[in-house]
């Protein structure tokens, strides 16, 4: 799940949490950095016990989030938080549907993994 705002703060942590759990369900495990403010949100929705906040477990959303550093660099940042966050929603589905780790799996595997989204991905935008 991704959602844009201008501060790193308890409210801001709170109003993602809420938006997620409302869209995903409740989670298992949150896998978050180390700021404080996430920390104070789980405590107020009562999920402080499913936090995680190991050194490596952030990795895949740090990852998730450098197509975005790029693009502000190049952009010189977004002109409106409000275009940040459609960009922000639909890479996330997409990039999550294409992304197969090609430093880990053979490239026999990863060009039929490709292809299989990709035919997906076709079936999709026929229907």
């Amino acid at each position: 799940e991704s959602f844009v705002t201008k501060k790193r703060d308890k409210a801001a942590a709170l109003k993602f949490l809420k938006k997620a759990m409302k869209r995903c369900g409740n989670p298992h495990v949150v896998v978050t950095d180390r700021c404080s403010s996430y920390r104070a949100a789980m405590k107020v929705i009562g999920n402080e016990g499913r936090q995680e906040t190991g050194r490596h477990l952030n990795n895949r959303a740090e990852n998730s989030h450098l197509p975005f550093r790029r693009r502000e660099r190049a952009m010189s940042r977004f002109r409106r938080m409000r275009s940040l966050q459609k960009f922000v929603s639909m890479h996330s589905s997409v990039y999550n549907h294409f992304n197969f780790e090609r430093h880990i799996n053979p490239r026999i595997q990863f060009k039929q993994k490709r292809d299989a989204a990709l035919r997906e991905w076709r079936d999709l935008l026929v229907a």
